[in-house]
């Protein structure tokens, strides 16, 4: 990771659950002079305790390594508000209906912000019998290149990974309005609307 538990994070996290040190010391099988210096920032729990200390904070290991609440507000499931995740490292596309702390390959990754296409990544939507033909006009070497297409609707969320020279084409089964998203590895994610 490209960060580690904070005592702020940790702090917060206990008095969140009305909990003195000394009752987290004896959930997690260290001393409360063990959870004051993390506290306090004169020391850092072992690896080992990661886990068990998140499970006794009521927190995921994701929550606490990033020391932000992960609240999920997409209480209506609208596939139209999910975010979009690539790993620089792997290339891994991973999406969330909702807020989400996000890792791969040990690096945090921040959700996409998807800009409208332009004149250099146009994108051609064809309507063939009961499907959308998508293509982006773009060259697919190893150096430049969309990773991927989706095609998200209010109910569904559908994703083709591309790969460098192949073809920046897809289709997909016709059903409604939503957004086209497509991934430029080097200038990010676009959409449009259909």
């Amino acid at each position: 990771m490209d960060n580690y538990v904070t005592g702020a994070a940790i702090k917060r996290l206990r008095e969140k659950k009305e909990m003195t040190q000394s009752e987290l010391a004896d959930k997690i099988g260290v001393t409360a002079k063990a959870v004051s210096k993390w506290e306090t920032a004169k020391g850092l729990p072992d690896i080992s305790l990661i886990e068990p200390l998140a499970a006794a904070l009521g927190a995921s290991v994701t929550e606490l390594m990033s020391g932000e609440t992960v609240v999920n507000g997409n209480v209506s499931a609208n596939m139209l508000r999910a975010k979009l995740y690539v790993c620089p490292v792997c290339g891994n596309v991973i999406y969330s209906v909702g807020e989400a702390a996000i890792s791969c390959c040990g690096v945090s990754l921040p959700p996409l912000e998807a800009e409208e296409t332009d004149v250099t990544h146009q994108i051609s939507v064809e309507t063939v019998e009961h499907e959308y033909y998508v293509t982006v006009d773009h060259e697919m070497t190893k150096e430049h290149y969309i990773s991927f297409i989706a095609y998200v609707t209010s109910d569904r969320f559908e994703l083709v990974k591309l790969y460098p020279e192949g073809n920046a084409e897809t289709r997909f089964a016709r059903r409604g309005h939503g957004f086209i998203y497509y991934c430029c590895n080097r200038h990010g994610l676009m959409k449009k609307k259909i």
